[in-house]
Protein backbone atom coordinates (compact mmCIF):
# COMPACT_ATOMS: atom_id res chain seq x y z
CA UNK A 1 0.00 0.00 0.00
CA UNK A 2 1.25 2.98 -1.10
CA UNK A 3 0.35 6.45 1.38
CA UNK A 4 0.83 9.82 0.17
CA UNK A 5 0.45 12.96 2.63
CA UNK A 6 -1.02 16.01 0.03
CA UNK A 7 -2.29 19.13 0.11
CA UNK A 8 -5.68 19.37 -2.14
CA UNK A 9 -8.28 23.16 -1.70
CA UNK A 10 -5.81 24.44 0.86
CA UNK A 11 -6.09 21.17 3.19
CA UNK A 12 -3.50 18.93 4.07
CA UNK A 13 -4.60 15.35 3.96
CA UNK A 14 -3.94 11.46 3.38
CA UNK A 15 -4.60 8.86 0.83
CA UNK A 16 -3.84 5.90 -0.50
CA UNK A 17 -2.43 5.93 -4.15
CA UNK A 18 -5.30 3.69 -6.39
CA UNK A 19 -3.74 4.16 -9.95
CA UNK A 20 -4.21 7.70 -10.57
CA UNK A 21 -6.30 8.81 -7.96
CA UNK A 22 -6.03 8.78 -4.34
CA UNK A 23 -8.46 7.30 -1.63
CA UNK A 24 -8.60 9.95 1.08
CA UNK A 25 -8.02 8.95 4.21
CA UNK A 26 -10.02 9.98 7.70
CA UNK A 27 -6.37 11.01 8.81
CA UNK A 28 -3.10 10.21 9.25
CA UNK A 29 -2.98 6.40 9.39
CA UNK A 30 -0.26 6.37 11.59
CA UNK A 31 -2.67 7.22 14.30
CA UNK A 32 -6.01 6.82 13.09
CA UNK A 33 -5.91 3.65 10.81
CA UNK A 34 -7.51 3.31 7.16
CA UNK A 35 -11.03 4.31 7.39
CA UNK A 36 -11.47 6.31 4.12
CA UNK A 37 -13.90 9.31 3.65
CA UNK A 38 -15.47 7.67 0.67
CA UNK A 39 -13.72 11.04 -1.72
CA UNK A 40 -11.27 10.23 -4.68
CA UNK A 41 -9.03 12.85 -6.03
CA UNK A 42 -6.64 12.59 -9.16
CA UNK A 43 -3.28 12.69 -8.69
CA UNK A 44 -3.16 15.85 -11.66
CA UNK A 45 -5.34 17.88 -8.73
CA UNK A 46 -2.67 17.65 -5.61
CA UNK A 47 0.25 18.72 -4.56
CA UNK A 48 2.19 16.17 -2.45
CA UNK A 49 4.05 16.80 0.36
CA UNK A 50 6.84 15.35 2.53
CA UNK A 51 5.34 11.95 3.39
CA UNK A 52 5.88 12.25 7.04
CA UNK A 53 6.64 15.06 9.43
CA UNK A 54 8.73 13.66 11.82
CA UNK A 55 7.82 14.53 15.39
CA UNK A 56 10.55 13.90 17.25
CA UNK A 57 13.67 13.41 14.83
CA UNK A 58 15.14 11.82 12.01
CA UNK A 59 17.90 9.70 12.41
CA UNK A 60 21.27 8.83 10.03
CA UNK A 61 23.36 6.34 9.38
CA UNK A 62 26.93 7.15 8.38
CA UNK A 63 28.76 4.95 6.02
CA UNK A 64 26.85 2.88 5.93
CA UNK A 65 28.42 1.13 2.44
CA UNK A 66 31.60 0.21 2.27
CA UNK A 67 32.03 2.33 -1.37
CA UNK A 68 30.56 5.10 0.20
CA UNK A 69 33.59 5.34 3.17
CA UNK A 70 36.09 4.53 1.22
CA UNK A 71 35.56 7.48 -1.22
CA UNK A 72 35.32 9.66 1.04
CA UNK A 73 38.59 8.62 2.63
CA UNK A 74 37.06 6.88 5.89
CA UNK A 75 36.61 3.59 7.61
CA UNK A 76 33.83 1.28 8.00
CA UNK A 77 32.76 1.99 11.04
CA UNK A 78 32.52 -1.43 13.84
CA UNK A 79 29.11 -0.22 14.85
CA UNK A 80 26.32 1.65 13.23
CA UNK A 81 27.59 5.76 13.33
CA UNK A 82 24.57 7.93 14.31
CA UNK A 83 23.72 11.61 13.47
CA UNK A 84 20.83 13.43 13.87
CA UNK A 85 19.16 15.60 11.42
CA UNK A 86 16.68 18.33 12.98
CA UNK A 87 12.66 17.61 11.54
CA UNK A 88 12.86 21.36 10.13
CA UNK A 89 15.18 19.92 7.57
CA UNK A 90 12.62 17.89 6.26
CA UNK A 91 11.08 18.97 2.88
CA UNK A 92 8.70 17.06 -0.03
CA UNK A 93 8.66 15.98 -3.52
CA UNK A 94 9.13 19.03 -5.48
CA UNK A 95 10.48 21.32 -3.00
CA UNK A 96 13.70 22.93 -3.10
CA UNK A 97 16.46 22.83 -1.89
CA UNK A 98 17.93 25.85 -0.13
CA UNK A 99 21.74 26.43 -0.55
CA UNK A 100 23.00 28.40 2.73
CA UNK A 101 25.81 30.91 1.77
CA UNK A 102 27.57 29.52 4.87
CA UNK A 103 28.68 26.74 2.86
CA UNK A 104 30.86 26.68 -1.23
CA UNK A 105 29.82 23.05 -1.54
CA UNK A 106 26.46 21.27 -1.02
CA UNK A 107 26.03 17.23 -1.85
CA UNK A 108 23.32 15.26 -2.83
CA UNK A 109 23.14 11.55 -0.73
CA UNK A 110 20.62 9.20 -2.00
CA UNK A 111 19.28 6.79 0.25
CA UNK A 112 16.18 4.64 1.68
CA UNK A 113 14.52 5.85 4.59
CA UNK A 114 12.17 3.81 7.17
CA UNK A 115 9.95 5.29 8.87
CA UNK A 116 8.82 3.82 12.04
CA UNK A 117 5.05 3.35 13.29
CA UNK A 118 4.90 2.51 16.57
CA UNK A 119 7.20 3.06 20.06
CA UNK A 120 10.38 1.23 20.25
CA UNK A 121 12.79 0.99 22.68
CA UNK A 122 15.19 -1.98 22.73
CA UNK A 123 14.01 -3.92 20.12
CA UNK A 124 15.93 -6.83 18.67
CA UNK A 125 16.72 -7.51 14.71
CA UNK A 126 14.95 -9.88 14.61
CA UNK A 127 11.92 -8.08 15.68
CA UNK A 128 12.86 -4.67 14.56
CA UNK A 129 11.02 -4.27 11.03
CA UNK A 130 7.81 -5.19 13.05
CA UNK A 131 8.05 -1.64 14.36
CA UNK A 132 8.76 -0.03 11.04
CA UNK A 133 5.11 1.88 9.69
CA UNK A 134 6.92 1.63 6.00
CA UNK A 135 9.60 3.17 3.43
CA UNK A 136 10.41 6.12 1.61
CA UNK A 137 12.96 7.80 -0.48
CA UNK A 138 15.23 10.14 1.15
CA UNK A 139 18.31 12.80 0.00
CA UNK A 140 20.79 13.41 3.21
CA UNK A 141 21.78 17.04 1.78
CA UNK A 142 25.23 17.80 3.40
CA UNK A 143 26.95 20.93 3.22
CA UNK A 144 30.74 18.80 2.82
CA UNK A 145 32.85 21.52 3.55
CA UNK A 146 30.99 22.72 6.89
CA UNK A 147 31.13 18.39 7.63
CA UNK A 148 35.04 18.73 7.21
CA UNK A 149 35.51 21.93 9.29
CA UNK A 150 32.96 21.70 12.08
CA UNK A 151 34.14 18.30 13.10
CA UNK A 152 30.95 17.47 14.17
CA UNK A 153 27.69 17.61 11.84
CA UNK A 154 24.80 19.03 13.12
CA UNK A 155 25.10 22.25 11.24
CA UNK A 156 26.65 20.42 8.20
CA UNK A 157 23.61 17.71 7.78
CA UNK A 158 21.02 20.23 9.22
CA UNK A 159 20.28 23.10 7.41
CA UNK A 160 16.42 23.64 6.65
CA UNK A 161 15.38 21.50 3.45
CA UNK A 162 18.63 19.43 3.79
CA UNK A 163 16.20 16.55 4.26
CA UNK A 164 13.92 15.83 0.72
CA UNK A 165 11.60 12.50 1.53
CA UNK A 166 9.08 11.28 -0.63
CA UNK A 167 7.34 10.81 -3.12
CA UNK A 168 4.95 8.72 -0.80
CA UNK A 169 5.39 5.68 2.27
CA UNK A 170 5.64 2.18 0.80
CA UNK A 171 4.02 -0.19 3.46
CA UNK A 172 4.83 -3.48 1.91
CA UNK A 173 8.39 -3.09 0.41
CA UNK A 174 10.53 -5.63 1.40
CA UNK A 175 14.51 -4.25 2.31
CA UNK A 176 15.78 -7.46 1.68
CA UNK A 177 14.71 -7.81 -1.68
CA UNK A 178 17.20 -7.03 -4.49
CA UNK A 179 16.88 -3.11 -4.13
CA UNK A 180 18.41 -0.69 -5.95
CA UNK A 181 19.30 3.09 -5.44
CA UNK A 182 20.13 5.43 -8.30
CA UNK A 183 20.80 8.97 -7.85
CA UNK A 184 20.90 11.38 -11.19
CA UNK A 185 22.02 14.83 -11.16
CA UNK A 186 20.22 16.73 -14.12
CA UNK A 187 19.56 13.35 -16.04
CA UNK A 188 23.01 12.02 -15.54
CA UNK A 189 23.44 9.07 -13.17
CA UNK A 190 25.88 9.30 -10.12
CA UNK A 191 24.80 6.82 -7.62
CA UNK A 192 24.03 3.27 -8.42
CA UNK A 193 24.02 0.50 -5.72
CA UNK A 194 22.33 -2.11 -3.88
CA UNK A 195 20.33 -2.39 -1.00
CA UNK A 196 21.70 -5.51 0.25
CA UNK A 197 25.41 -3.57 -0.24
CA UNK A 198 24.54 -2.06 3.62
CA UNK A 199 27.34 -2.96 5.91
CA UNK A 200 24.51 -3.12 8.53
CA UNK A 201 21.20 -3.67 7.57
CA UNK A 202 17.67 -1.56 7.86
CA UNK A 203 16.98 -4.21 10.92
CA UNK A 204 20.15 -3.70 12.30
CA UNK A 205 20.23 -0.11 12.50
CA UNK A 206 16.59 0.57 13.27
CA UNK A 207 17.76 -2.51 16.49
CA UNK A 208 20.33 -0.45 17.07
CA UNK A 209 18.94 3.16 17.39
CA UNK A 210 16.23 1.82 19.15
CA UNK A 211 18.74 0.79 21.88
CA UNK A 212 20.19 4.45 22.45
CA UNK A 213 16.79 6.39 22.27
CA UNK A 214 13.26 5.48 22.51
CA UNK A 215 11.92 5.58 18.38
CA UNK A 216 8.46 6.97 18.13
CA UNK A 217 5.86 7.10 15.62
CA UNK A 218 6.43 9.06 12.59
CA UNK A 219 10.65 9.11 13.39
CA UNK A 220 12.47 8.73 10.24
CA UNK A 221 15.74 6.46 9.74
CA UNK A 222 17.78 7.15 7.28
CA UNK A 223 19.83 4.32 6.21
CA UNK A 224 22.66 5.41 4.29
CA UNK A 225 24.21 6.46 0.96
CA UNK A 226 26.69 4.36 -1.68
CA UNK A 227 29.25 5.69 -3.43
CA UNK A 228 29.06 8.30 -5.84
CA UNK A 229 27.94 11.54 -4.06
CA UNK A 230 29.37 15.00 -4.76
CA UNK A 231 27.92 18.32 -5.45
CA UNK A 232 24.61 20.15 -7.09
CA UNK A 233 24.52 23.83 -7.54
CA UNK A 234 21.86 26.45 -7.94
CA UNK A 235 19.71 25.23 -10.86
CA UNK A 236 20.20 21.76 -10.57
CA UNK A 237 18.00 18.88 -10.60
CA UNK A 238 18.67 16.13 -8.31
CA UNK A 239 16.87 12.53 -8.34
CA UNK A 240 16.59 9.69 -6.46
CA UNK A 241 14.97 6.27 -7.78
CA UNK A 242 14.55 3.42 -5.43
CA UNK A 243 13.17 0.14 -6.89
CA UNK A 244 9.55 0.09 -5.96
CA UNK A 245 9.56 3.15 -4.27
CA UNK A 246 9.35 5.46 -7.29
CA UNK A 247 11.21 8.64 -7.56
CA UNK A 248 11.99 11.91 -5.21
CA UNK A 249 12.81 14.73 -7.42
CA UNK A 250 14.15 18.42 -6.03
CA UNK A 251 16.26 21.40 -7.34
CA UNK A 252 18.45 24.16 -5.99
CA UNK A 253 18.42 27.48 -5.72
CA UNK A 254 20.87 29.55 -3.35
CA UNK A 255 19.93 31.12 -0.34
Amino acid sequence: MRIARFSHQDAIKYGIVDGTDLVVLEGDPMFAGFDTTGERVPLSDIALLAPVIPRSKVVAIARNYRDHAAELGNEVPAEPMLFFKPNTSVIGPGDVVVLPTQSQRVDYEGEVAAVIGRIAKNVSAEDALDYVFGYTIANDVTARDLQKTDGQWARAKGFDTFCPLGPAIETEFDPAAEVWIETRLNGEVKQRGLLGDMVHSVAEVVAYASAAFTLLPGDVILTGTPAGVGPFVAGDTVEVEVTGLGILRNTARDA
